[in-house]
């Protein structure tokens, strides 16, 4: 019996790559409007990709690190 492989043309392999693509392409935008600084890449990659799934943004790193603290704090 032959073995069915993903290709391209398989939808779901088709709506992965391209909703990465338009993640990419939307962290890319997301990195050029800060004035092209490096080091928010994961910032910029969980923001895009929360916009492009409509889901709310993910805090980052900073910001999680930031309660912890305050609440150890408390």
């Amino acid at each position: 019996m032959p073995r069915k492989t993903k290709t391209l043309s398989d939808p779901d392999q088709g709506s992965q790559e391209l909703t990465e693509e338009i993640i990419r392409i939307r962290a890319y935008q997301l990195f050029e409007q800060r004035g092209c600084r490096h080091g928010h890449d994961m910032d910029d990659w969980l923001q895009a990709e929360a916009e492009v799934m409509g889901k709310k943004p993910s805090a980052s790193a900073d910001e999680t690190e930031r309660a912890q603290d305050a609440a150890a704090a408390v």
